[in-house]
């Protein structure tokens, strides 16, 4: 299967705001759990991710309006037209997880990535 099997909507969805696996993996676990609060150890200990890139994945989650934030606990709360759009995207990753997984690792790493490669380093 190939990204044109994609709708525009969950290819958007992904290349605009899905920056890793484990934060894709984190925002479709909150998903099936709409009423729970956790905090990032707790999600990084389910989904056997670092802790500090699990906190980092769920900021990123809530900054783009897909989860809500307080005291360090997260809660799967999108918009309606997020939360259909999610759906969507659960549904198409059940069916085309090698798709999706390749869009994710192939989307480019961004200004940091490229400025990180003109910091000095002590060898």
């Amino acid at each position: 299967m190939s990204e044109e099997l994609l709708s525009e909507e969950v290819r958007d969805l992904i290349l605009r705001h899905i920056d890793t696996v484990a934060q894709l993996e984190a925002l479709l676990f909150l998903r099936e759990r709409p009423a729970e609060e956790w905090n990032a150890i707790a999600v990084a200990k389910r989904l056997y991710a670092p802790p500090a890139e699990m906190g980092a994945a769920l900021a990123g989650l809530a900054s783009a309006g897909f989860l809500r934030r307080q005291n360090q606990l997260y809660r799967y709360a999108p918009t309606s037209s997020d939360g259909a759009t999610v759906d969507a995207l659960a549904k198409a990753y059940a069916r085309q997880l090698i798709t999706i997984t390749n869009l994710i690792h192939s989307k480019p790493r961004g200004i940091r990535a490229f400025s990180d490669a003109f910091k000095f380093r002590k060898d």
